[in-house]
């Protein structure tokens, strides 16, 4: 089955130094953020996804692969 672009989420991004947020597809994430960073910030992360998500991701990330439990 095929996605079509009304189906692909879209997660937000954050460029403090430009000043911008936006949000962008998840398909598009990883290479809209590296030719942004590449083309305005000589290639250092600058632009990312907006820190509180990134966070929460981590979060669930950790917790599903049992790295806090005992």
């Amino acid at each position: 089955m095929s996605l079509d672009s009304s189906d692909d989420p879209t997660v937000p991004i954050v460029c403090d130094d430009c000043g911008t947020r936006t949000r962008v597809p998840l398909s598009d994430l990883a290479d809209l953020l590296e030719r942004h960073n590449e083309t305005r910030h000589d290639g250092e992360s600058v632009a990312t996804v907006e820190p509180e998500l990134a966070e929460q991701i981590a979060d669930l990330v950790t917790e599903d692969m049992g790295l806090l439990e005992e």
